[in-house]
């Protein structure tokens, strides 16, 4: 493959492509891959992209995503497409969406927040787009930038 990626097919799996670039470690800490992991994973960073310029795609082998890991992987990369494998063929193929609303994902940065104290509050935020902005319902903090280092 002279001008092309070269990175290996799975039987069992998903590839996470379309991920914003520079955001495929941020990916692999919200599904739980660490250094050390038994688990097959390819990881390609600032690849060439006709629609995004770069981007990153993490293929991870016989494991699929639960709805809370892609609620958080559409706080970092809003455009990002998951791709269910099976028996080695895309069995599905979604983008995901980024919720309206997350509860108990994110913590407030505010300090003074009640989601910060001795109290049992979990965090909620409202979410909007174009750039991803994250609004506390309880302190009305924003949050915009450095979202996955706030990731619970």
């Amino acid at each position: 493959m002279k001008n092309g990626l070269l990175i290996r097919s799975i039987e069992h799996g998903t590839v996470i492509d379309h991920i914003t670039a520079g955001q495929a470690l941020s990916v692999m800490r919200i599904i739980g891959i660490k250094s050390g992991t038994s688990a097959v994973v390819s990881v390609a960073m600032n690849v060439p992209s006709r629609a995004m310029g770069l981007k990153d795609i993490v293929k991870i082998e016989g494991r699929e995503l639960d709805s809370r890991e892609v609620d958080k992987i559409s706080l970092i990369s809003p455009d990002a497409t998951i791709n269910i494998i099976r028996d080695y063929a895309v069995v599905s193929k979604y983008t995901v969406e980024l919720p309206s609303e997350i509860r108990g994902i994110v913590r407030c940065r505010n300090p003074n927040c009640i989601t910060n104290s001795d109290e049992p509050v979990a965090s909620d935020f409202t979410v909007t787009k174009n750039p991803v902005t994250l609004r506390c319902r309880y302190c009305d903090h924003i949050i915009v930038s450095d979202i996955a280092e706030q990731l619970i």
